[in-house]
C-alpha cells in the first residue's frame, strides 16, 4: 500500500504530540475537582481563554452560582490562558496563582463562562523575556463571568508566579 503522506521516520519512530490545547484539557482533566465542575474550553488563543461550566454542578442553596465555582472557573481560566502560551513557545514552566481580588457584581443564574486575558499594563514578550532570562516571572491576568443579559456577574484580577522547570 503506498502512503499518501510519505513520511522520511518508520512508523515506531514518528512521536504523535497532542496540540498545546489538547495538551492543556489533558491536564485540566486529570484534576478531579475541574471534571467536578463540567468544565470546558470554548475559546484559546493567544491572547485570550474563555472556559465553560453548566450551572447544575455549581448551584448554590440559593440557585445561582456558587462564588466558589466562579473563583474556581476564573483563577483557572487565567492559569490556562499561561500554560497554553508557555506550550505555545516550547517552555516548561510551572503556573502558580500568587494573589488575587475578587468582585461579585450580581448573582448569575445561567452557566457560567469566564473569560481571561492579560491584565492592563501587561505584555507576552516582557513576560517571557524575564522568565527565560531570570527563570521566574509574574503575570497579571483579568477573568471575568459574563452575565447572559449583558454586564459582569464576577471579576478576578490575579497574579500569577510562573517558574522554569528544571
Amino acid at each position: 500500500m503506498t502512503e499518501l503522506f510519505p513520511c522520511t521516520q518508520p512508523p515506531a519512530a514518528r512521536a504523535i504530540r497532542p496540540s498545546p490545547r489538547r495538551a492543556l484539557e489533558a491536564e485540566l482533566m486529570a484534576m478531579p475537582p475541574v471534571v467536578a465542575m463540567g468544565l470546558r474550553i470554548v475559546e484559546a488563543t493567544g491572547e485570550r481563554l474563555r472556559l465553560h461550566a453548566p450551572l447544575a454542578p455549581n448551584i448554590n442553596d440559593k440557585g445561582c452560582a456558587f462564588g466558589g465555582s466562579l473563583t474556581s472557573l476564573m483563577t483557572l481560566a487565567g492559569w490556562s490562558l499561561i500554560t497554553l502560551r508557555l506550550a505555545e513557545a516550547g517552555i516548561e514552566a510551572d503556573v502558580f496563582v500568587a494573589d488575587s481580588e475578587i468582585r461579585y457584581r450580581a448573582p448569575l443564574y445561567a452557566d457560567l463562562e469566564a473569560t481571561a486575558e492579560l491584565a492592563d499594563g501587561e505584555s507576552w514578550q516582557v513576560f517571557l523575556d524575564t522568565l527565560r532570562s531570570r527563570g521566574r516571572a509574574r503575570l497579571g491576568v483579568l477573568a471575568e463571568v459574563a452575565l447572559p443579559e449583558g454586564g459582569v456577574a464576577t471579576e478576578c484580577r490575579s497574579r500569577y508566579a510562573v517558574k522554569l522547570r528544571g
